[in-house]
């Protein structure tokens, strides 16, 4: 149990987590082979946060920082920042709500290596913002080490985000990525070249990426707004469209005003 467990506490109300339990438990009995380590990761802890830190720091610690002082560092963050916990909520109910590989909350908190880039983004964030930068890059260094998503620590992401299969997907220093955007392996939210200051897309919410994409520079891409996989975008995407193609145009719009949330890859033109 983590020495600051008592900050957080588990309620009927937190739905997420009672959900995470009972599916545990239902997995030591149907898979003996499994308890030890089920205990190990849910079910010796109180609450998310205590799990979130464990499974964290188990996954990412190195040489050079230690499972411990990692715990440690990723406990004080959800303490001092309570948002991120409900970011980690939201963000485990998209991916569970989305992708239809998933049948439980469990699975993507175990298993799930967008989720856990998440989780350990929004702990280098919540650095970045201390002004212990240098500790936030090492963290990002180690995420895109171990997991393979390179999400810089000043960038700013949203709640309910889903990075599915999320290996090489890059977003850059001062990128925006609102609430209940869906992307897939292999998308850049990158610049174009050697510009300093503001040289990130802003992706609004309720968009859709989709796999291999490479949105390119200061633009925006408007709120409810689709990506075919493979496509380059240069250039602004109004809210509600469609565009492909290398380089990217319109083609169509989506049927759906949230396309982020259907998954709904096909070209609606």
């Amino acid at each position: 149990m983590s020495s600051n467990s008592s900050l957080h506490t588990a309620t009927a109300e937190d739905s997420v987590w009672v959900s995470i339990r009972e599916t545990a438990n239902e997995q030591v009995q149907k898979e003996p082979i499994l308890a030890s380590f089920l205990h190990t990761i849910i079910l010796n802890h109180d609450c998310l946060e205590d799990a979130v830190s464990f499974h964290l720091a188990e996954r990412l610690h190195s040489s050079t920082l230690s499972e411990m002082p990692l715990r440690e560092i990723v406990d004080h963050a959800l303490s001092q920042d309570t948002q991120i916990g409900k970011s980690i909520r939201a963000d485990i109910t998209a991916v569970k709500e989305r992708d239809p590989a998933v049948c439980s909350y469990l699975v993507p908190l175990l298993y799930m290596k967008g989720l856990h880039a998440l989780i350990g983004y929004r702990v280098a964030h919540w650095l970045w913002k201390e002004d212990r930068r240098f500790l936030a890059i090492h963290l990002q260094s180690r995420i895109s080490e171990v997991l393979g998503v390179d999400i810089h620590p000043a960038a700013r992401i949203g709640k309910g985000v889903l990075i599915d299969h999320s290996t090489s997907v890059v977003i850059g220093e001062t990128a925006v990525v609102e609430d209940n955007v869906s992307m897939l392996h292999e998308v850049t939210l990158g610049g174009t070249g050697k510009d300093s200051g503001d040289r990130h897309p802003k992706v609004r919410q309720n968009v859709l990426i989709g796999a291999g994409a490479k949105i390119l520079g200061n633009l925006e891409i408007g709120e409810g707004a689709k990506i075919g996989a493979g496509s380059v975008v240069l250039t602004d995407v109004p809210a509600h469209s469609t565009y492909a193609g290398v380089p990217a145009v319109l083609v169509g719009r989506p049927q759906s005003a949230e396309p982020a949330l259907e998954m709904n890859q096909s070209f609606d033109i």
